[in-house]
C-alpha cells in the first residue's frame, strides 16, 4: 500500500523589490530606454519603462565617482575612488538571467586622483573625464587610449560638455580652407591619404568644455589641442554645461546661484539669470526657448531664454532630503529625469512647455513618474485598497511610499514612460515631519493611520480609483514620539452605507501609543477634520511598542518595553488582564482572527500572539490570559508576528492554526501553532526584519528588513502538495514498470529506466542478479549478452550515470565484484577516447567532474586489486606450510595433504 504523505507547509519567494539606486552617477541612453545607476559598489542597468533588470556590473569594492553611457548604449564606463577606470561593451545576452552582457574590454588608471566627472560626446565614440587633480583628459572609448589630456584649473573638475561650432562661428573659415589646401599638397608630398586628411578637418569644429573647482570654464579645442578661451564670471563652483548649436549658446550653472548664457562666437556673457539657489544642473529644452535648472530647493525650475524670467511659478522650497544633485535631459524624449538626494529619480513631462510663450507661466511640471532608487530600511508595510493591490510602506522617512502591486506585463507597452509595473511607485503621503514609525489599516484598505516621530498621528484616505491620497484628520497630544498605533477590525453589517461606501465612512476610533507610556483613544468625525482623545491612560512603564485592536472591536491589546502586554477594554479604556512571561520588552502583539482554530483549552474568548526580544513568540489564551505555547528559534529579537489563514488543502491536511514571525537574525519563521515546531524558514533578507505583513485574501507574505529588500512570500503548500502526491503516484508506477521489465527479460528498458529513475538500490540489484546468475552466457562480459549489448549503446550522460554508480559501489568490498565487472563491460564496450571525451556537465547538481569520478575508481580499484594479491600470497603461505606439515608427519593422515600423498579423499588429522 503506497505511504501517503502529510501536508507540509511550503512558502516560496515569489517576488522581490530591491534597491536599484543607492546614490552617485546615474545615465540615460538616447533613447531612453537603458537606464544606468550606481548600486553600492556596483552598476545595474535597468529598462526604465518597465523596470525590467537588464544586466548587474560587478564593481571593484570601492565607490563609484563616475558613471558614462554612450548615447546607442553600446558602452559603460565606471570610475571608481581605487583610480580604475572600465569600459565594458554592452550586447544582447543569450543567458535567461540577463537581457544585456556586458563585457569588460579594458581597465585603464586614468588620473592620479579619483575621476569626478565624465561625459561622452553625441557619437559615443570619446569620453572625457575630468579628475580631482584638476587635469581633463579625452580617450578613445573603443582604442582605450588617450587622445588629449589639458591643463588649466587649479581644482576639482566638477563639469564636462562635448560639443561642436561651426568653422565660420570662430572666424577662421578662411584660415581652415587655405590650412586644407596646403594640408592636400603635404600629404601628396608625404604619401598620406585623403581619409586621413579628412577625418582631420572633422574634428576642427569639436570644442569640450569643462567647469571647476575654481569657478572657470575653459574651452578646449580638441582639434588645436589647445585652450580656446577661459570664461571667469562665477564665483563657485561650475556643477553643469550645455549648448545649442542653433544659437551657438552655452549655458552654464554654477551654486553661486546665478546661471549664464555665454556667445559661443565671441565668449561674451549673453545674460545671466539670478536663480537664488545653488544649481546643480541646468541646459536648454524646447530646442533652446527654454532653460531648465535644479538645485538644493528640489524643484525643476524653467526660464525663459530669451528674457531670463522663470516661466514656472512660484513653488515652496523642498527638504534637504529633496535636493536635485542632476537633471538628465535626451533630445527627443518629452521628459526630464531629475535625481535627488533621497535616491528618488523622477520623470517629469514637458508637455506644458510645448505651446508656451516665453512671457508666460506655468504651473510645475507634471511629474509622470516617481522611481525609488531605494526604499532604505523598511519599518513596517500594510497593504492598502479594497483589493489590497496596494502595499504602503514606511521608509525611516517622513512621507508614506505607496507602490503598486499590479501584475499585469508592462513590457508590451508602446508608453517609454511606462510606471505601470509590479513594485512601481504610485503616491507619497507627505504630512509628518519627522520618521513614521508605525501604521496601521481598517478593514476596507482604504483608511490608512500613521504614526511618527513628531508626536502626532494621522488618518488618510486612500482612494486609488481617482488618484486621491489625503490626509483626513491630525492627531496631536502626546508629549513623545508615537511607537504603536491601532484602527479597529470589525467590517460594518453588510449592505450598510460604510460597508458598501467605506470611503465616505471614515473608522470610528484611533488607539494611539507614545514613549510618553500613555496609550488614548481618538473617536473619528465625519466630519471635524481635527479631534481631541476621548481618554488618556498611563498604561506602562516603559515605551509602547505595538498596539492591536481584537476581530469584535470591543478590546485592544497594548505591548511595552516593560516586558508586559495588558488587555483593555476598548469602551472604557479599562484594564481586563495582564499578560506577564516574556523576560525582554515586547516588541509586537496580535489577535487572532475569528476563524483561528483552537489550541488547547483555550476556550472561546480567543487567542493573543505577542513577540519579544527574548528570542521567543508566546500565544495565550484570553479566557485566562495564560500563555499557551512558547515558540523558540530565532536567534535575535522578535520584531513582528502575525497570524496566518487557516486553509485546508484536502483531507490529508492536519495542520491547525500557524503564525509566522520576523526576526532581528533576517529570518521568517511559520510555525505550527499547535505542535510548536517550525513549519517553514524563509530566508530572504541580510539584515534584520522590521515589516511582516499577510495578505487578508491570501496567506501571501510580504516582509521589508533593514536592507532594503521587500520580499513576497506565496503560500505554495497546495501546489507542492499536488506535486508530491503525483511525484509519489509516478514513482510507484516507475517501480512496477521496472520490476516489469526485470521479469520479462527487457533489459534495455530496465537499465535505462533504473538509471533515468536515479535510484542506485535498484540499478545494483539489477546488475548483481546478472553478474551472480548460477547460468553465464558464454562469452558474455557482464554475464548476459543483452546486458552486454545495452551497456555498450549508451548515451554520454547515461555513461557517466553508471559510472558514478560504479564508482559509489567500488568503494565497498561486498559490492566491489558488481562494479568490477560492470566496469569492465564498460571499458571493454568503448574506446578509452570515448570514455574520456564524455560530454557531461560534472559539476552539475555537485556530482563531480570526470576526472574525479575515474581517480575514485582507480584509487579503489587498486585498493581491491592489493587485497586480493595479499589473499593469494597468503594462500601460498597457507599451503607451504601444509606441505611441509605433511613431510614431518610420519602417519600421513592430513586432512589438506591427501592429495599430495595419492589420496583421492580428505583424511582427519589423528589426535
Amino acid at each position: 500500500m503506497a505511504h501517503r504523505t502529510t501536508i507540509k507547509t511550503t512558502f516560496e519567494p515569489s517576488r522581490t523589490i530591491r534597491p536599484i539606486y543607492t546614490g552617485g552617477g546615474v545615465a540615460l541612453s538616447q533613447n531612453g530606454r537603458i537606464l544606468a545607476t550606481c548600486l553600492n559598489e556596483d552598476v545595474l542597468l535597468t529598462e526604465l519603462s518597465t523596470a525590467a533588470h537588464l544586466a548587474r556590473i560587478e564593481g571593484d569594492g570601492e565607490t563609484i565617482t563616475a558613471l558614462s553611457l554612450t548615447p546607442s548604449g553600446s558602452h559603460v564606463i565606471l570610475c571608481s575612488r581605487s583610480l580604475s577606470m572600465r569600459i565594458y561593451s554592452l550586447k544582447p545576452s543569450a543567458s535567461p538571467d540577463a537581457v544585456i552582457d556586458a563585457e569588460l574590454l579594458r581597465t585603464l588608471r586614468p588620473h592620479t586622483s579619483p575621476v569626478v566627472v565624465s561625459s561622452v560626446d553625441r557619437t559615443g565614440t570619446l569620453l572625457a573625464t575630468g579628475g580631482a587633480d584638476g587635469v581633463v583628459k579625452v580617450w578613445d572609448i573603443r582604442g582605450g587610449f588617450v587622445t588629449h589630456t589639458f591643463h588649466g584649473h587649479s581644482g576639482v573638475i566638477a563639469s564636462l560638455h562635448f560639443f561642436e561650432v561651426e568653422a565660420a562661428a570662430s572666424g577662421v573659415e578662411d584660415a581652415a580652407k587655405s590650412r586644407r589646401k596646403n594640408k592636400r599638397k603635404q600629404d601628396q608630398r608625404n604619401g598620406t591619404s585623403e581619409t586621413d586628411a579628412a577625418e582631420e578637418e572633422a574634428t576642427l569644429g569639436f570644442r569640450l568644455a569643462s567647469g571647476g573647482e575654481d569657478g572657470k570654464i575653459r574651452i578646449w579645442d580638441l582639434h588645436k589641442r589647445k585652450s580656446a578661451a577661459i570664461l571667469d564670471s562665477h564665483v563657485s563652483v561650475v556643477r553643469s554645461l550645455d549648448f545649442l548649436p542653433q544659437e551657438n549658446a552655452l549655458v552654464s550653472g554654477s551654486r553661486d546661484k546665478t546661471v549664464m548664457v555665454w556667445d559661443s562666437r565671441t565668449w561674451k556673457i549673453r545674460s545671466t539669470i539670478p536663480v537664488l539657489e545653488g544649481v546643480e544642473s541646468t541646459g536648454f529644452v524646447q530646442d533652446g526657448r527654454f532653460i531648465y535648472t535644479g538645485g538644493e530647493n528640489g524643484r525643476v525650475r524653467i526660464w525663459s531664454t530669451a528674457t531670463g524670467r522663470e516661466v514656472t511659478r512660484e513653488q515652496e522650497a523642498g527638504a534637504e532630503t529633496e535636493g536635485i544633485s542632476d537633471i538628465i535631459h535626451q533630445p527627443g524624449l518629452k521628459y526630464l529625469l531629475s535625481i535627488h538626494a533621497d535616491q528618488t529619480l523622477m520623470l517629469h513631462s514637458l508637455a506644458p512647455l510645448v505651446d508656451l510663450d516665453p512671457e508666460g507661466l506655468t504651473d510645475l511640471l507634471p511629474i509622470l513618474r516617481r522611481i525609488s532608487g531605494t526604499h532604505d530600511e523598511v519599518i513596517d508595510v500594510a497593504y492598502v485598497g479594497r483589493d489590497s493591490s496596494l502595499l504602503a510602506l514606511a521608509t525611516n522617512l517622513e512621507d508614506i511610499r505607496i507602490i503598486s502591486l499590479a501584475t499585469e506585463d508592462s513590457s508590451t507597452s508602446d508608453d517609454d514612460v511606462g510606471g505601470d509595473y509590479f513594485g512601481a511607485d504610485v503616491a507619497v503621503l507627505k504630512g509628518h515631519e519627522d520618521i513614521i514609525i508605525c501604521m496601521d489599516v481598517d478593514w476596507s484598505g482604504h483608511w490608512l493611520a500613521t504614526g511618527a516621530k513628531d508626536n502626532t498621528a494621522r488618518l488618510w484616505r486612500i482612494d486609488p480609483d481617482h488618484n486621491s491620497f489625503t490626509c483626513y484628520a491630525t492627531f496631536t497630544g502626546h508629549a513623545e514620539s508615537l511607537g504603536a498605533i491601532a484602527l479597529p477590525r470589525l467590517a460594518p453589517p453588510a449592505g450598510s452605507a460604510a460597508h458598501t461606501n467605506p470611503l465616505d465612512h471614515p473608522p470610528s476610533f484611533v488607539i494611539t501609543g507614545s514613549q510618553d507610556k500613555t496609550i488614548k483613544r481618538w473617536d473619528i468625525s465625519s466630519v471635524k477634520k481635527t479631534t481631541r482623545a476621548t481618554y488618556t491612560r498611563k498604561a506602562h512603564d516603559k515605551d509602547i511598542n505595538a498596539l492591536d485592536v481584537s476581530p469584535s472591536s470591543t478590546l485592544f491589546a497594548s505591548a511595552s518595553q516593560d516586558r508586559t502586554v495588558k488587555i483593555w477594554s476598548t469602551e472604557e479604556g479599562e484594564t481586563q488582564g495582564v499578560l506577564r512571561g516574556h523576560r525582554r520588552g515586547v516588541w509586537t502583539v496580535r489577535f487572532a482572527p475569528k476563524d483561528t482554530p483552537a489550541i488547547g483549552s483555550s476556550g472561546s474568548r480567543g487567542l493573543i500572539l505577542t513577540g519579544s526580544g527574548d528570542k521567543t513568540v508566546k500565544i495565550w489564551s484570553l479566557a485566562d490570559y495564560a500563555c499557551l505555547l512558547t515558540l523558540e528559534g530565532h536567534t535575535n529579537s522578535v520584531l513582528k508576528a502575525v497570524w496566518l489563514h487557516a486553509e485546508k488543502t484536502d483531507s490529508r491536511d492536519k495542520r491547525g492554526a500557524q503564525v509566522a514571525s520576523a526576526g532581528g537574525d533576517g529570518l521568517v519563521k511559520v510555525w505550527d501553532a499547535t505542535s510548536g515546531e517550525v513549519a517553514a524558514t524563509l530566508d530572504n533578507h541580510s539584515d534584520r526584519v522590521w515589516a511582516l505583513a499577510v495578505h487578508p485574501g491570501s496567506n501571501t507574505l510580504v516582509s521589508g528588513g533593514g536592507d532594503g529588500v521587500i520580499t513576497f512570500w506565496a503560500d505554495t503548500t497546495q501546489a507542492t502538495a499536488v506535486a508530491a502526491a503525483v511525484a509519489e503516484t509516478e514513482r510507484v508506477e516507475q517501480d512496477q514498470r521496472l520490476a516489469n521489465y526485470i521479469v520479462a527479460g527487457s533489459w534495455r528498458e530496465a537499465i535505462t529506466l533504473a538509471l533515468q529513475l536515479d535510484q542506485p538500490a535498484r540499478l545494483l540489484s539489477l546488475f548483481k542478479g546478472v553478474v551472480e546468475a548460477e547460468e553465464q552466457e558464454e562469452g558474455s562480459l557482464s554475464g548476459n549478452r543483452d546486458v552486454d549489448e545495452v551497456l555498450g549503446s549508451l548515451a554520454d550522460e547515461q555513461i557517466f550515470r553508471l559510472l558514478l554508480r560504479v564508482r559509489d559501489w567500488n568503494t565497498n568490498a561486498r559490492t566491489a565484484g558488481v562494479a568490477q565487472r560492470v566496469l569492465w563491460t564498460l571499458v571493454r564496450k568503448y574506446p578509452a577516447s570515448r570514455l574520456a571525451g564524455l560530454k557531461v556537465d560534472g559539476r552539475r547538481e555537485g556530482r563531480g567532474s570526470l576526472r574525479e569520478v575515474l581517480d575514485a575508481l582507480r584509487a579503489y580499484t587498486e585498493r581491491h586489486y592489493r587485497r586480493v594479491e595479499e589473499l593469494v600470497d597468503e594462500s601460498y603461505l597457507l599451503e607451504f606450510t601444509l606441505r611441509e606439515m605433511d613431510e614431518v608427519s610420519g602417519d600421513h593422515r592430513l586432512t589438506n595433504g591427501a592429495s599430495s600423498f595419492g589420496s583421492s579423499k580428505d583424511v582427519v588429522m589423528a589426535e
